[in-house]
């Protein structure tokens, strides 16, 4: 029993990133008019405290400090990035002691503290020996149990020094022909691309309404995409940037290491800081990113429900109202894998949606 008018703090748990609809409520008291002002419904926006992100660079290039910018002008990533700088090979008669760099801390990060990471980029990594490959058969086991890999690939990824050609080959999700394409192109969004969320609605427009034009890039390693989304194609329609899922885990493969000349402002430049967060933060698992959701977005008894899908096969929304009843609410498609609707509950409290595999709660009435 809670005395009339006293403040009591609950310590709470949400369950998952994102909006969460909690609802709260007091039994009817002997002699009340009515139990319908005995409950309050809040929504929580979940969100992760840090992001832990680990960069390896295989060399230095302009693509490397692209990379670094974007994920440390994000204040809620905590990122470790290292560069090899003198791999293995390189002789030079140098004594070690005189250099001022530090060992790669292999065995630290690839096997000790894996599991302590969110997202784990190679970019233009190539296989010298630093790795072994019972680090990256860990690599490949922390992808699989739910970490994330994003590999950024340069003219290393076609080459016998590919990442490919290593136990983290088996999740990739497009193999090297081989061929490294040196030719002017431009980034294109594929059909399932305007669908995705890292890439939907990314293309440029025109004063005239249509699809306007990027700055090109100038290299691009050919793929075969074996599994997962190509969201984005480069030179003569092929392959540039393939999105998959592996068991509980996610990878991505970019097909090439040109992304910082948008940065630069090249022939006009492109999104490439949009399309790298959103790719970053797919890959961390964001709700806000995800290929099949829906949610609804309340405005008092008022609530525009919103579907999310990559596939395309959706159908009506069923509402379960407070009172257990059921309304079936069609969707229009807005844009390209969004479909919505507004919708008004006749009574305050908790309604329950419902599309195909997907399901959402969301709170109508007084905030």
């Amino acid at each position: 029993m809670i005395d009339l008018g006293r403040t009591v703090e609950l310590p709470l748990t949400l369950p998952h990133g994102g909006r969460n609809v909690i609802r709260f409520a007091v039994p009817a008291s002997p002699g009340e008019v009515t139990d319908r002002n005995n409950a309050a419904v809040i929504q929580i926006n979940g969100v992760r405290d840090r992001l832990r992100v680990l960069l390896v660079s295989g060399e230095p290039h302009p693509g490397g400090r692209t990379w670094r910018n974007l994920l440390k002008s994000d204040s809620s990533v905590d990122l470790v990035h290292f560069t090899i700088l003198r791999p293995p090979e390189k002789q030079d008669g140098v004594p070690v002691d005189e250099l001022s760099l530090i060992a790669f801390p292999t065995r630290e990060l690839f096997l000790e503290k894996i599991d302590d990471f969110d997202l784990i980029i190679f970019d233009r990594y190539r296989r010298r020996g630093i790795l072994p490959n019972i680090y990256l058969e860990n690599v490949r086991d922390y992808v699989k149990r739910g970490g994330t890999v994003l590999v950024a690939a340069g003219k290393e990824f076609a080459s016998a020094e590919s990442l490919f050609r290593s136990p983290l080959g088996e999740v990739m999700p497009a193999r090297p022909t081989a061929r490294v394409v040196e030719e002017a192109y431009r980034p294109a969004i594929t059909d399932l691309g305007q669908r995705h969320p890292v890439t939907a609605g990314l293309a440029p427009l025109t004063a005239e309404g249509g699809e306007g034009d990027w700055g090109r890039w100038l290299r691009q390693i050919e793929l075969v995409a074996q599994s997962g989304s190509v969201v984005m194609s480069g030179a003569d329609g092929r392959p540039l940037l393939v999105l998959d899922r592996v068991e509980e885990g996610r990878v991505a493969l970019l097909a090439s290491d040109q992304a910082w000349l948008w940065d630069r402002g090249f022939e006009g430049g492109g999104p490439q800081l949009e399309l790298l967060r959103r790719l970053a933060h797919w890959m961390l698992k964001e709700p806000d990113l995800e290929e099949e959701a829906l949610w609804a977005e309340p405005v008092g008894q008022t609530m525009r429900i919103i579907r999310r899908s990559v596939a395309g096969d959706v159908g009506t929304v069923r509402v379960e109202t407070p009172t257990g009843e059921t309304v079936e609410v069609p969707l229009t498609e807005v844009r390209p894998g969004q479909y919505e609707a507004e919708w008004t509950g006749p009574d305050i409290g908790l309604y329950r949606l419902t599309e195909g595999t997907q399901m959402a709660v969301v709170g109508l009435g007084p905030a």
